[in-house]
């Protein structure tokens, strides 16, 4: 899943996790904001009396967001997290590659005699930062879940069932149902 290729690209350019709750986004916000409801207001695009209705915590409150506001927030967050930390991971990693551990359904399209049936595997491989590239890039892009699975699976192909190069000339392999997938830096 791209969202899962995504998240792993996340834990990968962070050191400290984006906070997960809405209320906690919220106070990021207003922490990066200088403690402003004024200024988190303008930057959502509601009034000042809203951000200050979600922040409170009363019982009696009606400081909910709703699903589009919910999704901007966490936008903004993800976005403005950790900014020097990602640009320098983001960095080392495009140019000394990753390591990507991943557990999917790695299926074959080879010549006769082989199986092509698709099982689960669990994989681990060092992507070179030509590869490692491509898949930020393809990230940036807005690049579909299928995007995604081909350029990760003809790495991992060429580097676990292909012993890089050395065997399986005419393996295709093909990537699906990732059940997790982590990056980590060299």
């Amino acid at each position: 899943m791209v969202r899962a290729i995504g998240e792993g690209q996340e834990r990968l350019l962070h050191t400290r996790p984006v906070p997960a709750t809405t209320a906690d986004q919220l106070q990021a916000l207003l922490r990066w904001e200088r403690g402003s409801t004024r200024r988190v207001a303008a930057v959502l695009g509601v009034s000042q009396r809203t951000v200050q209705r979600w922040v409170t915590r009363k019982p009696d409150s009606q400081g909910r967001p709703s699903a589009r506001h919910e999704q901007k927030i966490a936008e903004l967050v993800r976005a403005r997290w950790q900014p020097l930390v990602r640009a320098r991971r983001r960095a080392a990693a495009e140019e000394g590659g990753v390591v990507v551990h991943t557990r999917a359904r790695f299926g074959f399209k080879a010549g006769s005699g082989s199986s092509d049936d698709a099982r689960m595997r669990r994989v681990t491989g060092r992507l070179d930062p030509a590869v490692t590239r491509q898949i930020f890039a393809a990230l940036d892009a807005g690049a579909s879940e299928e995007q995604h699975e081909l350029v990760i699976g003809r790495a991992l192909g060429h580097l676990y069932f292909r012993a890089a190069g050395t065997r399986a000339h005419g393996l295709h392999v093909a990537l699906r149902d990732i059940d997790f997938i982590e990056f980590a830096l060299q």
